[in-house]
Order: C-alpha cells, then structure tokens, then sequence
C-alpha cells in the first residue's frame, strides 16, 4: 500500500487540557461570524450559509444556526454547492486523498461497489485499489490492519459497514488504537479514522439499530465526534483525517440523505468544539446527531407556546467542549439533554456528570436527560418509535424545567 514511512518519535498528545474562561453569570462572549442555517423543522433540506465562506483551509470554530427564515436563506444566488450527507462525506474524504498521498480507505465493499452507502463510490477507480481497499468480512482483521498502517505512517480510514459489526473489532480499537501510542512511550502514532453507519434506523431490527457511542467513549485515547448536516460532516471528516490522534466518526444512519448547500471553498471543522444551532434564554438543550432535528422540531412549538430555548449540537462526544456549554449553562440556569444513545451509562450520564461538577452552582434546577430506551430496538416500527425520545416528550419536559 503506497509508501511505507518510517515511524516517528514525536508525542502527541492523546486530548488537550483547557481552562475555562467563562463570562459572567449573564453574559456570553461575542460570536465569529461564521454561520451555517439549519432547518428547525427537521426537514431534509437544511438551507445554505448565509456568510460568504472563509479563506481556504480555515478553521471553522463556530458554525452557528441563525433565527433566520429558512425559506429566505434558500436563495439559489447563495454561494456554494448542494450535497446530500454522504456525498458531502465522499467529498471530504476525496480532497484529503487528493491532498495527502499517505490517506487510505479499507473495509467491506469501499472499492468498485462505493461502500454500503456509497461514501466511497468511485474512490475505487480514481486511486486504485491499494488505496481504497476491498477487505474480506473479518472486522478484527483489517481494524488490526488499518491501525498496524497508521503505525507505519500511514493515515487509514476504516469504515464499518454499521457500526454494530465494529464490535468485533474491540479489542484492537480499546487495545492497540486507544493505547499504542501511551504504551510505545511515545514512539507511534495512530492517526486512523474509524467511521460508518449507526443509529436506530427504520425497523432494521436490534442488531442494525444500536447506539455505541457509550461503548467507545470508555477507551482512552480515542476521540469521538458525531456529524449531524452535510456541513460539519465533511469539516468533520477533514479533521479527524488530519488528527494525529485515532478518531471514531458516527454517522447516522437516517441522515444521509440528508442536504444542505456548503462552500465551494476548502473547509475544516474542530474536532472539540460544539455547534450553537439556536441561541436562546431560557433553557439549554444539548443534543448530537438524529436528535438535533428532534430538537428543532420541538423547539417550533415551544417558541409557539413563549419559550425561547437554546440548541447546541455538542458535536464532541469526547472530550466535551465544556467551554460553549459551560457559557450557555450560565446564561440559561437550565438544562436538557437529548440523545439517542442508551439512558445507563449512555454520552447524557457522562455529559450530566460533567455539568454538575463543573456548573453545578449556576443551575436552578436538576438537568434532566432524555435517553432512548434501554432494550434492544424491536423490529415493529410502532414499538421502536416509543424506544427512542420524540419531539412531543421534549416539549413537555422543557415546559416542566421553565416552571
């Protein structure tokens, strides 16, 4: 596969420490302007930025969704191009190939079938098959080999088919990528990307429909992100193609064909910072991936009914970006955290634990956490839609936050 570099010595650090600097008790820190305008009605038509896009190979901190009309911000004379999800993925992915000589693809049909939901379709024929490789249906097999690739210089990405089937690949993603780079005192890095499908689908039965990102987030040394739009899918993908640190990337499945128009001009998203969807006064509500439209769904009635609540995509399932929440918990003294991941041990037991124990005093009432269901999704989609959190419970739940 391509060239073969020799490891380097250099230490990377695994996650990076940061102060908090926070406003006071009512006030928040003035914002980039650097947007992204996201439909609150959980359509599939997000609409297009409404800033021309930055310079190339800027970095976006803070991609923030406006109040604005959706329909006035879907002017065809904006600039940029519309992509479906996974094509907006397909094009992250394609430019860094283009970039960098030493990024490879590997999994179950990546190559000349374009992958399971043709992330990588044509990849195959631009690159060759060294570089975008077919692999047999072994997951512990080419985990093991993708990060053995990352060891030598290489930067892998290595895509499961759903992400349910990377469980068998668990040792080598806790074991080798989470660790090598502590155990080796330093001598390899793990620059790998482990990504694909996953989420509570449409009666696609337990096994297809699990929510792992609470199995991952346990390891250490993994970073973990969760792309929601077309947007910060592709700036997402960038960025943890050029971390040096290994990265799981969730992708849901329900999302895909998800569109929005983005820049024509290069890109790249943080890997540990979160979106401001909606600024608000009254409440914070926290949320990442399918759930974010949820949200915005909901958010739709409660503005209706008088409240004004603010969304932010956290993005960052590890480590948090404790700076953006810890400035929203102070201005709004209200939290709810939505998330499609299981309530025991799930990403909102994590996120609550964080909350308090850094912003406890700013609270005035207890977090509340709406979680899916802890029982394998059932087939019968009457049955797998109570499993998981709807708009109308997060209504009622901000409604007895606010009283």
């Amino acid at each position: 596969m391509a060239a073969v570099f020799g490891a380097t010595s250099a230490a990377i650090s695994i996650s990076s420490s940061r102060k908090l600097h926070l406003p006071s008790r009512r006030s928040l820190p003035g914002r980039k302007a650097s947007f992204v305008v996201i439909r609150s009605d959980a359509g599939v038509n997000p609409g297009p930025t409404n800033a021309r896009p930055r310079r190339s190979v800027q970095l976006i901190t803070n991609a923030v969704a406006t109040k604005a009309d959706a329909a006035a911000a879907s002017a065809p004379s904006k600039p940029g191009h519309e992509l479906l999800l996974f094509e907006a993925l397909r094009e992250g992915l394609e430019e860094e190939m283009a970039r960098d000589p030493t990024v490879c693809v590997m999994g179950e049909d990546v190559g000349h079938y374009g992958g399971s939901y043709k992330v990588t379709k044509g990849l195959a024929e631009k690159y060759g098959d060294l570089r975008v490789l077919d692999t047999p249906i072994a997951e512990n097999s080419f985990t093991g080999m993708g990060i053995g690739a990352a060891m030598t210089g290489l930067r892998p990405i290595i895509e499961g088919m759903n992400m349910g089937f990377l469980l068998l690949a668990f040792n080598q993603i806790s074991n080798n990528c989470g660790m090598l780079h502590y155990t080796s005192g330093g001598q390899f890095k793990i620059p790998v990307v482990i990504r694909g499908p996953g989420g509570v689908g449409r009666q696609l039965g337990a096994e297809h429909s699990q929510r792992l990102e609470s199995y991952f987030q346990s390891i250490p040394g993994i970073q973990m992100v969760a792309c929601s739009t077309p947007y910060n899918a592709k700036g997402l993908m960038k960025a943890a193609i050029r971390s040096d640190n290994p990265v799981i990337l969730f992708e849901h499945v329900l999302l895909y064909n998800l569109k929005e128009r983005i820049p024509d001009e290069e890109y790249v998203c943080s890997l540990e910072e979160a979106e401001m969807v909606r600024p608000g006064e009254h409440v914070t509500i926290l949320t990442y991936s399918r759930m974010r439209y949820h949200v915005m769904q909901a958010a739709k009635t409660l503005v209706n009914k008088g409240y004004d609540p603010e969304v932010i995509d956290i993005r960052s399932l590890k480590p948090f970006d404790l700076h953006t929440i810890g400035n929203s918990v102070k201005k709004t003294h209200r939290v709810l955290i939505v998330e499609e991941c299981m309530r025991t041990g799930g990403i909102g037991a994590s996120l609550t634990a964080a909350i308090t124990e850094n912003f406890h005093d700013y609270l005035d009432a207890p977090i509340v956490c709406l979680s899916s269901q802890d029982v394998p999704t059932p087939y019968a989609a009457t049955l797998e839609e109570v499993t998981v959190v709807q708009p109308a419970q997060i209504v009622t739940a901000v409604e007895e936050l606010c009283q």
